[in-house]
């Protein structure tokens, strides 16, 4: 299954009434994701600064940075579909010039998540920003 763009999840969460309704809908998000072998599960690809395990694994094609995540919690495989939506297959002036901030804004997640939870998924980001800046 592709991924929403991250205007299209911005429009689905806005059509569910309550928080518990979102939550489904983010985690079907993160199932759709195909995860990660148990082979790139390694320390390097190991995301620090999150309370799961997350595991980042970026590939670069045509300009473009693709990245394949996965965790051991479903919740944040909900959250790593959401980065994936803003992030992924685009180049690396996309990434850098994107604005996650009025993103996460928009979804109104992080009143809706634990602190632990807001913290690792600004690591995340924090990652995938700085792959791409090493390579604008």
């Amino acid at each position: 299954m592709k991924l929403p763009s991250s205007e299209e999840i911005i429009d689905d969460l806005a059509f569910f009434d309550d928080w518990e309704q979102r939550y489904q809908y983010i985690i079907d998000l993160g199932k759709s994701i195909p995860g990660l072998p148990e082979s790139e599960k390694t320390p390097e690809h190991l995301v620090k600064g999150c309370q799961s395990s997350v595991w980042l694994v970026e590939s670069f094609d045509n300009g473009k940075i693709t990245f394949d995540v996965d965790s051991d919690a479903v919740i944040v495989q909900g959250l790593l579909a959401l980065v994936l939506a803003a992030y992924n297959n685009k180049s690396p002036k996309d990434i850098t010039q994107f604005d996650v901030d009025g993103y996460f804004e928009a979804l109104d997640l992080e009143r809706h998540i634990t602190p632990t939870r807001g913290n690792g998924l600004r690591a995340i980001v924090g990652k995938i920003q700085d792959l791409a800046r090493a390579n604008v």
